[in-house]
């Protein structure tokens, strides 16, 4: 069995093939015999084990399952929605730690499913329905009060669009929230934080409860990276979600409160008038 998995490993070479959004690549990870790394036009968007899809590599992701995982009892099944698919990752996470989980995931890029799902087949047995729309568009689709969990994790060009980012589309967000379910996003900001602080206002003009989860050097406006926000309308397991992000690979802080309202400093919340896409990374960031 080893030496079937070392000569996988050694014969696993890169795939890529020209998607909607560009140049699409799984580049095969030397350290695990059947993990991938989605690049779009060369940036890393997804890791996927098809031996363990229960194994999150990606900072931002780990944090993505901690709150599927705190969304409902252990074992339970969800009913979640993924706005923004990439390789899959999270609702393959959920339905291999929660089976008979309902998941819809809406991904724009056409093109872009077909080769996941051609390369990197779903579980049959997986409850997952994948639309090709815009992200708002597929939302304005689920029912009122249906999911559990819905997760934002949507780029176009390394940036989230602007009409992802407005009170306008957080509203639609709690509609579709069941009583109680949670909502995440992942998003990327650098210095000055700006966009980061302006979307923590926006979320607590619809949700009454927010904790953000990050680096603390990406807090504290040193370099560019990811934040996950958490937003609810029941009271968040903070303590459980600051003791699993603190006990990261990469550790990170979590901030909730009044240490969350003081870090967004006044911003104003963004509505779909005054909505911009989030800051481009810096070339660095990908090298």
């Amino acid at each position: 069995m080893a030496r079937n998995k070392q000569r996988d490993r050694a014969a696993a070479a890169p795939v890529s093939e020209t998607v909607d959004g560009g140049l699409a690549e799984l580049v095969p990870d030397r350290e695990r015999p059947r993990a991938w790394t989605l690049l779009l036009d060369g940036a890393p968007q997804s890791h996927v084990d098809l031996d363990d899809p229960t194994h999150l590599s990606f900072e931002y992701q780990r944090r993505l399952g901690h709150v599927a995982d705190l969304a409902a009892p252990p074992n339970r099944p969800l009913q979640a929605v993924h706005l923004g698919g990439g390789a899959l990752t999270l609702a393959r996470y959920v339905a291999a730690t929660r089976p008979r989980s309902t998941q819809q995931v809406v991904e724009l890029d056409e093109a872009l499913v077909r080769f996941v799902r051609r390369e990197l087949p779903l579980d049959p047995g997986a409850r997952i329905r994948v639309r090709s729309t815009d992200a708002r568009a597929g939302l304005a689709k689920v029912q009122d009060g249906w999911a559990d969990l819905i997760v934002a994790d949507v780029f176009g060009g390394a940036r989230t669009p602007a009409h992802l980012t407005s009170t306008e589309f957080l509203a639609e967000v709690r509609r579709a929230l069941r009583p109680g379910g949670l909502y995440a996003a992942n998003l990327a900001d650098g210095p000055p934080l700006a966009h980061l602080r302006g979307q923590i206002a926006t979320a607590a003009a619809v949700f009454p409860e927010l904790a953000l989860a990050a680096d603390p050097t990406v807090l504290r406006g040193r370099r560019f990276g990811n934040a996950v926000l958490v937003a609810s309308d029941r009271e968040l397991p903070v303590a459980e979600l600051t003791r699993r992000v603190a006990t990261d690979p990469h550790p990170g802080r979590v901030e909730h409160g009044r240490a969350l309202a003081d870090f967004a400093g006044g911003a104003a919340p963004v509505t779909d008038a005054s909505a911009k896409p989030s800051p481009a990374p810096p070339a660095s960031v990908f090298r």
